[in-house]
């Protein structure tokens, strides 16, 4: 039984921000933070199934991929890597890749990345404040300047670079095509509410994540059977006796707790391991929030992201 505040592991990227409020007061020490790791803070505690991160982009990211599960388990890592943004905010014209323009074969994209022109292929989307992007391990991606991205996904370090800007970081030829679905996006489901406080935003076979809405004052009861990360956007929170505010993170697992909002009311974000959401994760103790409906399975609806990709 677990509950605890999650510490903060600070990760310097050339292409980060040295002005992270109102998320965090790091940075003012002029050096770039591109990453926060929302760590557990419990000396020589398990490592977790998932990260959860906040981002901060002032420059464009690598072009990358990640593997799925059985790519990596045939070179030898634990597992893949399948992960979930959420725009906190995001600069006029601010953008994001995901997929490529068109199907192209392995020998193809391995061309592409040898000469650069990767960066010409891949698909380029607007993206606003409170769009929810799914990043399924073999789709080919990046972050664009101007934004700050709360970052859910398996943990697991297996990135293969494929274009980077020239800062001269090593790019991973074969690993890269190996791991890539050297295509378009997939489609994704759009955000369903689950309950009035609830709307789930991506579910996948690894993780749900979710953004819930909890009005001024109330109370409810956390269920968290399995790894439940809790990240305050806004407003604040008590969980039993301990605060929580925006910028800070919960870590819960095979833990209840008595969740009361504060007098401005608290918005979050709630990632858990599961392959779909939980109606029972969060129960109103003030009768607030009934139940709508559980979300159809994934594969059962899907819109159109602006400019022709997809947002889940």
């Amino acid at each position: 039984m677990t509950m605890e505040l999650a510490s903060v592991l600070v990760v310097r990227k050339p292409w980060g921000s040295t002005d992270l409020r109102p998320w965090s007061e790091l940075g003012h020490d002029g050096s770039a933070i591109g990453e926060l790791w929302f760590q557990r803070s419990t000396t020589g505690a398990p490592a977790p199934a998932l990260l959860l991160k906040l981002l901060f982009t002032e420059e464009p990211l690598s072009i990358q991929v990640h593997p799925d599960d059985a790519f990596a388990h045939s070179i030898g890592l634990p597992h893949g890597k399948t992960e979930a943004w959420y725009v906190l905010s995001a600069r006029k014209a601010s953008q994001v890749a995901l997929g490529l323009k068109r199907k192209i074969s392995a020998p193809h994209l391995r061309a592409a990345i040898e000469d650069g022109t990767i960066a010409d292929v891949v698909a380029w989307k607007d993206v606003r404040a409170d769009d929810a992007i799914s990043v399924p391990a073999g789709t080919i991606h990046a972050l664009g300047a101007g934004l700050v991205i709360a970052e859910i996904q398996q943990r697991s370090d297996a990135t293969f670079r494929m274009f980077d800007y020239g800062r001269r970081r090593e790019l991973h030829l074969d690993a890269a095509v190996g791991a890539s679905n050297a295509g378009p996006a997939g489609v994704q489901t759009e955000p369903s509410a689950l309950t009035l406080a609830r709307t789930v935003l991506v579910a996948n076979p690894h993780f749900v994540l979710e953004r819930v809405e909890l009005a001024p004052g109330s109370r409810w009861e956390i269920n968290a059977e399995h790894e439940t990360w809790v990240l305050l956007l806004g407003g604040d929170a008590k969980f039993d006796l301990m605060p929580a505010s925006r910028g800070e993170a919960v870590f819960l697992d095979a833990q209840s707790a008595i969740l009361r909002a504060g007098d401005n009311g608290a918005t979050a974000l709630l990632a858990y391991v599961a392959s779909g959401a939980l109606p029972d994760l969060l129960h109103s103790l003030d009768g607030l929030g009934a139940s709508l409906r559980v979300p159809e399975p994934a594969s059962s609806t899907a819109e159109p992201m602006r400019n022709g990709g997809m947002v889940s």
